[in-house]
């Protein structure tokens, strides 16, 4: 690998850390709060449905444009780490029972699988 190459491969991780990190700022990262129905009494939260379909969708365009560009064994260490950092780093610090820890190890494995999978098709389907 020589210079030139090393430099990009640096700059396209770096970018696509702060994408990711960017992707869980815009769709989760806005929303803390629980809501309670008056009516049942159920408390649902911290994320809506739409914010959780949003930040997947997201996340797969973001693997998939990454796979075409890059390795996918860059892609999805970067994307997996950035994701799992962003999401901890919030639910540490709003979680005073300890339980972030399991949605931590949750998000960790569904972000992995999920990059390897987007990352490495959309590798496979690269022009030579």
């Amino acid at each position: 690998m020589n210079d030139t190459t090393r430099t990009r491969t640096v700059l396209g991780g770096v970018l696509l850390g702060a994408v990711t990190v960017a992707t869980w700022a815009a769709w989760l990262g806005w929303n803390t709060g629980y809501r309670t129905d008056p009516a049942t009494g159920s408390t649902t939260g911290p994320y809506s449905v739409w914010q959780v379909a949003g930040a997947v969708l997201t996340l797969a365009l973001v693997a998939a444009v990454a796979g075409r560009r890059m390795r996918p064994w860059l892609v999805a260490p970067v994307m997996t780490v950035a994701f799992t950092a962003a999401w901890s780093g919030n639910a540490a610090a709003t979680d005073s029972s300890g339980l972030w820890v399991i949605g931590a190890v949750l998000v960790l494995v569904g972000t992995a699988i999920g990059t390897i999978v987007v990352s490495a098709i959309s590798s496979a389907c690269r022009p030579a």
